[in-house]
């Protein structure tokens, strides 16, 4: 019930402190294990994302360094967060991650571990890759713009515009391979999963990613299904 209250007074506050677009909820699978990748640019991106999601079964991988916040703590702890050791092998997270997930559960998580210091995508962590295929469920990415000015314009009274955008489930599957192989094949496919984000936020927040070949695959690919008629179309490479 604390859960669910909280989850409305958050709804509220980000529909009201903000203007508040939210894009492609259908693409989140109504039932079964489900992870959610997200781009990190603010404190408020988990609380955000909890907000809008209206299944019970959700949870996050959030940094214990937040635990000393004792609001923050509260927040993550009500909304039965798993608390993650973010600089050290943490493996009993990755296990309640996993046991969630393979439960029929739905995870968040920043794939880069932490929040961008230069409000545009860094290199993710192969964490992510490796929970993602361990449970063998779906991942639905997340662009988040906005939040990252979004206390500053409240001290200046003023509603940032805050997109959220949900993007079409893809699967990670990685190939049988010598285990020597297999960091390098978890980071190529934590930057797929970087670019499957990238592709749905606009040009200034592609950061590292900017020049990866897999993203102008995949925005080639968006551009064409958006103008069928012209291959060399606008698509999302003109995002002003």
């Amino acid at each position: 019930m604390v859960r669910e209250q909280l989850r409305v007074v958050l709804s509220f506050l980000f529909r009201n402190l903000t203007r508040l677009e939210v894009v492609g909820e259908e693409n989140i699978p109504a039932e079964g294990g489900c992870l959610l990748a997200l781009n990190h640019l603010s404190r408020l991106d988990a609380p955000l994302i909890f907000s809008i999601l209206r299944r019970t079964d959700s949870t996050g991988l959030v940094a214990n360094k937040y635990q000393k916040y004792p609001l923050f703590k509260w927040v993550v702890e009500t909304a039965q967060g798993i608390w993650l050791d973010r600089d050290n092998p943490d493996f009993g997270a990755l296990r309640a991650a996993v046991k969630f997930l393979r439960g029929g559960g739905v995870i968040g998580i920043a794939p880069e571990g932490t929040r961008s210091t230069t409000q545009s995508l860094m290199h993710a962590k192969a964490g992510v890759a490796f929970l993602a295929v361990k449970a063998n469920v779906p991942i639905v990415p997340i662009a988040v713009m906005g939040t990252e000015s979004t206390m500053r314009d409240l001290i200046r009274l003023r509603r940032s515009h805050v997109r959220v955008e949900f993007g079409k489930p893809f699967t990670l599957s990685l190939p049988n391979k010598q285990e020597k192989d297999k960091d390098a094949l978890l980071s190529q496919a934590a930057d797929e999963i970087m670019c499957q984000i990238a592709q749905y936020l606009k040009a200034p927040y592609w950061g590292v990613y900017a020049e990866h070949p897999r993203l102008k695959e995949l925005l080639a690919v968006k551009s064409r299904i958006t103008d069928p008629l012209h291959p060399e179309g606008v698509g999302p490479m003109e995002h002003e």
